[in-house]
């Protein structure tokens, strides 16, 4: 996809676009000059956080698994050799959304102004309030933001985690159900940074990803699935919320902009 350079009021966009496309542009945007150093701080919150959270997760799996493989029932022991996967593919996704929620909720005043920045980027106009002393002003308002993210999740979760417990259907559908979920949560967190930073309600913002749901989905997967890489895991916090925010100048800034396109 070509764009145009910073300054222009103009972004050329291709005749079709999905989540895969926008989560490819956030690798892409995220090297762009003058937003590197926007970067810089939700890069070394990942860093920190989730590198020392996956080394402890891969001292602790030796555990687990045996515990989890414990409750399938004997008549689908036949199946442990396909099971047993999906039971690290269970704690791997659980344990990768939980740590990248803390890193996000961390990182999120940090998260909102490199979308902003990259906004001004993508579209040639900046936001009015701009600056790492808006940051500092809107914290209150932006971690309130992160705990209508959590009411949200939590009572969703806590129904999949309960499903994990049920013998058969803990460890054949409740993987595909929560990876599904993880999606659409991933989804949500990197594409409210653009929404809000324009007001954007929380409800209204829901509303409008749901109007491209499979895209979205397609952007979450992907999100998590290299969440839970190692390695790759500690860079893709501000490769997401670049791919978000472009996604937002192309398909929802027009409607639900503060400013005129």
């Amino acid at each position: 996809m070509k764009n145009t350079p910073t300054g222009s009021n103009e972004r050329n966009i291709p005749t079709k676009t999905n989540g895969v496309h926008y989560f490819s542009e956030g690798w892409r945007l995220v090297r762009l000059p003058g937003i590197k150093r926007y970067v810089v701080m939700p890069l070394l919150v990942n860093i920190v956080l989730m590198g020392l959270a996956f080394w402890w997760l891969f001292t602790q799996l030796g555990a687990w698994i045996p515990s989890l493989m414990s409750h399938v029932p004997d008549w689908l022991q036949w199946l442990s050799y396909l099971l047993w996967p999906l039971a690290v593919i269970s704690i791997v996704l659980v344990f990768s959304y939980l740590f990248s929620t803390i890193a996000n909720w961390i990182a999120a005043p940090f998260n909102g102004l490199l979308a902003e920045q990259l906004e001004g980027v993508l579209t040639g106009k900046p936001l009015p309030d701009t600056g790492i002393w808006s940051v500092v002003k809107d914290v209150p308002r932006i971690m309130a933001r992160e705990w209508k993210k959590l009411a949200y999740y939590l009572p969703r979760a806590i129904v999949l985690l309960i499903l994990y417990f049920i013998p058969g259907v803990g460890q054949t559908v409740a993987p595909v159900l929560w990876f599904l979920f993880s999606a659409w949560m991933m989804s949500i967190q990197y594409c409210d940074y653009p929404f809000d930073n324009h007001k954007v309600s929380f409800p209204d913002m829901r509303d409008a990803l749901r109007r491209n749901k499979v895209d979205n989905l397609q952007f979450g997967a992907l999100t998590s699935l290299f969440t839970m890489i190692p390695i790759l895991n500690l860079v893709i916090m501000p490769v997401a919320v670049c791919g978000a925010t472009a996604m937002w100048v192309d398909r929802y800034r027009a409607e639900y902009s503060r400013i005129q396109p």
